[in-house]
Order: C-alpha cells, then structure tokens, then sequence
C-alpha cells in the first residue's frame, strides 16, 4: 500500500467561473483565471489562465478565448478539459503520468446532476482516477476552521464568480440553501452597463474589473473612502479614446440592485432555518467568503439588513480551496462528499 500511494498524487481544485485554484500538500499551487485561449484554425489550445486572460478582449480573427464555465458551472465542456489540463501542467509535477491521480472539485449547491456528471467527465479525461465533489458553502466553511460535524448552525455566504452560495450547516449536512446566479460577473457587467449610461463611455471586462478593485463599494459612505480610479475606455459619442475619473459612491450605485438580490437570497434562506439553528445563527452570525466578500462595505451593509453580526473570513478569496484540500484529506471520514459512485 505504501508503494501504491508513493505514486498517488492527489490535488484539490476549485473550479471557478472567474478564477481555478489547485491545492496539493496543503499549498496553492495554481491560482489562475478559469480562461482558454484556442486557435479558431486548428482547434488547439494556445494558453490557458494568466496568459490567455492577457488576450482576452485583445485577440485577433484567429485566436479565440473563452470562459469555459459560466454561472458556477460548466458551459463548455472542451475548454474545461483545456483549461484543468493546462493547469495542472503548470504544477509542474515530472511524475504527473506515472500517478493515480486523485481529485476533490467544488460545485455550487445548486447544481444538477446532469451538470455533476460534465464536472466528473472533465475530471475522467485528466486521467483522475478517483473523483470526489464538495459543495461550496460545505468548502468555505472547513476552509474558515468551522467545525461542520458539530451540531450547531452556521451561515456561509460565498459569493464567487458566477453564484452566491448561502447555506446553513449543521452535523456534517446542508440544512438550507440559496443559490442564486448573481456574482462577481454580474457586478462586473453592472459597472459596464453603469459606465455607458454614465459617462458614455465603452470598457471591457477586465478594466471592469479593475474598477470593482480599486473603488468598487456596497455603501456611499465608507469610513475610509478610496481615491477616485482613472478609467480608460472608447467613448460611445465621438469614437475616440478617453479617460474619467470613477468614484466608490458611482460603483455603490451601479452594483445597488444586484446587492439587494443577495440580500433577499440572504433573508430567504434565513426564513427556512430551523428555530434551533437560527438561535445558533443568532449567536454565531454570518461568514462572507470569497472574492465579492472584499467589496467594501458589504459586510457593514449585510450586518444593518439581517441585524446580525456579519464577519469576513481571513483570505476569504482562498477559503473555498483551503477547504476542499482538508476534505481531499479526509475523503473516508467527511460523509458529505460526492464521488462518480453516488451519481
């Protein structure tokens, strides 16, 4: 068995819409954006992650890039497997053919099985051998040092790429959850929409992108309200390149409704909690993770809406990933694990 496992390479991988991360011996090895560059003429992959997102939006006729996952699942089933090959070639790992590769990938709770089954054949043809899911929410929460097992309630808020996963844990299970498809992507598509009305002015994804980082906000008013960001873009009246200035107070406006979205989602899910665990809720209050956690004044803004006490986790961006690694290791013990049998 010793010999047998000498050759066992086991990864944990957060298949995002926006970005993938792969874990192996508790250390992120890859943190790319979940992208493909191929080229239209032979079908053949050119990049995947940082290099293709460095195309992106830029390309020529005959280069194409694509985002293979959409809403928190997979939407184009070549590119995905483009996109986990090409990322785990980046681990660099020379015994990469010689192994039993085995894999632990997170999903939105709201998956269904005919998209389960795309994320195990993408798995099935890396070569995994073993292939196990977690849900997100149940990631989030091992990855912020929750103790799932116990029987108290939790909420987990992760709001990714593609979805908001709000769940309530408890005794190793989801009791409740809210999985809606309103994101990261939808808050970048926003600040585009907001940017044309606004200022006339047309931008692309990653400049999007770049605002909801440097000034992107829940609340006008901020305690410690960031410098206005320099946007360049084309503008729509006149064709020619120009620059404005954005304040954190026109992004708040701009990403208002999609906000009041997950703040219903929020309530919803809250509602259909059983009176014992909203009583742990009460006490424990709500965890943001991942990247929509960072928006500023999120947490300030959750916290007036449920009159609960709402904490960020510690890099919220890693937490779903750190989770799925401790699930990768304990794979017997965590009985919420989905592997390709149960389907």
């Amino acid at each position: 068995m010793k010999f047998l496992s000498f050759f066992t390479q086991e990864i944990a991988v957060d298949l995002g819409t926006a970005n993938t991360l792969i874990i192996q011996d508790g250390k992120v090895l890859v943190d790319q954006p979940s992208i493909v560059a191929i080229d239209r003429i032979t079908g053949e992959t050119i990049a995947v992650g940082m290099r293709a997102m460095q195309m992106h939006e830029k390309t020529h006729e005959n280069i194409r890039t694509i985002r293979p996952l959409k809403d928190g699942v997979i939407a184009d089933f070549q590119a995905a497997e483009s996109l986990i090959q090409g990322l785990i070639a980046l681990m660099g790992d020379k015994r990469r053919f010689f192994t039993h590769l085995k894999m632990v990938i997170c999903i939105p709770s709201g998956i269904t099985e005919v998209e389960k089954r795309a994320v195990f054949d993408s798995a099935d043809h890396v070569d995994s051998k073993e292939t196990y899911l977690i849900h997100e929410p149940m990631a989030a929460a091992l990855g912020i040092g929750l103790d799932v097992e116990a029987p108290v309630g939790n909420m987990i808020i992760d709001i990714g790429g593609g979805t908001t996963e709000i769940a309530v844990i408890a005794l190793s299970g989801i009791v409740t959850d809210q999985s809606i498809r309103t994101a990261g992507d939808e808050f970048t598509n926003d600040i585009i929409d907001f940017m044309k009305r606004k200022h006339n002015l047309l931008i692309g994804e990653r400049t999007a992108e770049q605002i909801k980082i440097h000034v992107g906000s829940a609340l006008v008013e901020l305690e410690s309200p960031p410098e206005p960001y320099a946007v360049n873009g084309r503008d729509l009246l006149t064709g020619i390149p120009k620059q404005v200035y954005v304040s954190h107070g026109e992004t708040a406006d701009a990403l208002d409704k999609s906000i009041a979205k997950i703040e219903v989602a929020i309530l919803k899910a809250l509602e259909d909690t059983p009176p014992e665990l909203a009583s742990d809720i009460y006490q424990t209050g709500l965890y943001l993770t991942g990247g929509g956690a960072l928006l500023r004044g999120l947490a300030k803004r959750l916290a007036v809406v449920t009159k609960l006490k709402v904490q960020v986790a510690e890099d919220p961006l890693r937490a779903v990933v750190r989770g799925t690694g401790l699930a990768l290791k304990n794979t017997d013990q965590y009985s919420f694990l989905i592997d390709r049998k149960s389907i």
